[in-house]
């Protein structure tokens, strides 16, 4: 199906960097989701004043929060399941994917090859690449039953955390690999002085 007939998109509003605070109202700003954020998360990385709470929009959990531009095509359309318990301000070059599914699920699916060759007939390439809403709802993504998306995420996490998770998975294992090679490498490499 489209996008468009499985949700609906909503611009956040404008935020400066003068606005980013220490303490302030949760917030996503376009170039930290392909830079800071994987496929989902719980927290964010920049606050901004409460005194412009009343002119923002927000998501809410289990939205997926889309960047609208990027520096190159492959960065416009990066995705971020949306799964904190608070409500999370938006900037204004992204759009919240409001939908009935599985949002990691939805993430995961605008990762896709699939995804990636029909977004590229609708980025505007000018210096800074932009992507529409309107041109997102045209979009198609999978629509499998509640039952499979869960499915498939969970299969995807499994994999995500082999590759990605320092403490498990691949990296930990080169980690370990490079220990061992420079345990043996410096063993086989001392030598006793002849008396």
């Amino acid at each position: 199906m489209t996008m468009g007939e499985v949700g609906t998109f909503v611009r956040g509003r404008r935020f400066t960097k003068d606005d980013v605070v220490a303490n302030g109202i949760p917030s996503i700003h376009y170039g930290e989701i392909y830079t800071d954020y994987g496929v989902s998360a719980t927290s964010t990385v920049s606050k901004v004043r409460a005194e412009i709470a009343h002119q923002l929009r927000y998501a809410q959990s289990g939205d997926v929060v889309i960047a609208a531009v990027g520096e190159t095509v492959e960065d416009v359309g990066k995705a971020v399941a949306w799964l904190g318990k608070d409500d999370v301000a938006i900037h204004d070059d992204c759009f919240f994917y409001r939908h009935a599914m599985n949002p990691k699920f939805v993430a995961y699916a605008l990762q896709t090859a699939s995804f990636h060759s029909q977004k590229s007939k609708y980025v505007a390439r000018a210096k800074v690449k932009r992507l529409s809403g309107e041109n997102l709802a045209k979009i198609r993504i999978p629509v499998p039953s509640i039952e499979e998306q869960e499915r498939v995420v969970s299969i995807l996490d499994k994999f995500d955390a082999l590759v990605n998770d320092l403490s498990s998975g691949l990296p930990a294992e080169i980690a370990a690999r490079r220990q061992q090679y420079e345990h043996y490498r410096d063993r086989l490499l001392t030598f006793r002085e002849a008396a």
